[in-house]
């Protein structure tokens, strides 16, 4: 299941992000989404986790989380429409 991971602090890295995540299961991929012109981080990523039970216990327990003074905001990713 991907899940979207939004209102992450701008310093936070990948790292921490995944280490966040791990705690509620195995991960297939964590990215945060970077600005391309300063490559500093716009706040938000993407976090797969190959099973849903882990996804659902990881949105559960950390959406609304503090960290860093912001609250994570967690949730399934949508699927991009085929265009």
């Amino acid at each position: 299941m991907k899940l979207l991971v939004r209102n992450i602090a701008r310093n936070t890295s990948e790292e921490e992000l995944r280490a966040l995540f791990e705690e509620f299961g195995t991960l297939q991929s964590c990215s945060l989404v970077l600005d391309n012109d300063t490559g500093e981080s716009k706040g938000f990523g993407f976090v797969e986790m190959p099973k849903i039970g882990d996804a659902k216990l990881a949105i559960k327990k950390l959406n609304g989380k503090e960290i860093d003074g912001y609250k994570l905001r967690v949730k399934k990713a949508e699927d991009k429409a085929a265009e």
